[in-house]
């Protein structure tokens, strides 16, 4: 491997390490805010469901940026579409009913763990540490299944069913940032 690729390799580490603590802190604020304020308060819960995939567009647009640009990362390409398409569908779904936005919630959950899937599998190689972000992928796609069934039934979601979901993405997030600077530390101690 040439100097100029191990130095971007580097880079494209570093960045990750930052996104990755950075989406989990993202994620640990929204589900402070979606536990502690919005279950009694429908005018704060409207803006958390509309900011969640709003968030994850916003990101993976970023993430893109970051790692080559969208023609060299398509899977996010996509994300970032299927998330915005999110947002405009949960603005549309709080018209009509919880029920409806959690089940436009788990098709998003499927359709954007599939891709956050993808990318990891494409990143796996080059960058190690993507095992976190294979399983949220794969992970992602059974809660919207999950998602789905639980809006077709009577009962009457809240966001506190989106909130668990938000959580264990957070989770997955902060393992990958851990796993990547554990990585450098372990070569740092190596050198």
């Amino acid at each position: 491997m040439r100097t100029s690729e191990m130095a971007l390799g580097a880079d494209q580490a570093q960045w990750l390490k930052q996104y990755y603590f950075m989406r989990a802190a993202f994620s640990v604020a929204w589900v402070i805010a979606a536990l502690a304020i919005a279950p009694s308060s429908a005018v704060i819960a409207a803006p958390l469901l509309v900011a969640y995939p709003a968030w994850d567009a916003a990101a993976n647009y970023l993430d893109a940026l970051w790692s080559g640009g969208l023609n060299q990362n398509r899977t996010q390409g996509l994300n970032v579409l299927v998330s915005l398409a999110t947002t405009i569908a949960v603005i549309l779904a709080l018209q009509v009913s919880m029920n409806w936005v959690l089940g436009i919630f788990g098709a998003w959950a499927i359709l954007s763990g599939l891709l956050q899937l993808g990318t990891a599998v494409r990143r796996w190689k080059r960058l190690g540490a993507q095992w976190a972000m294979v399983l949220s992928g794969g992970q992602s796609a059974l809660a919207g299944g999950f998602f789905i069934f639980q809006a077709a039934t009577p009962a009457v979601p809240s966001i506190a069913n989106v909130a668990g979901y938000a959580a264990v993405g957070a989770i997955y997030f902060l393992v990958s940032a851990v796993w990547l600077t554990v990585g450098d530390w372990r070569r740092s101690a190596a050198l």
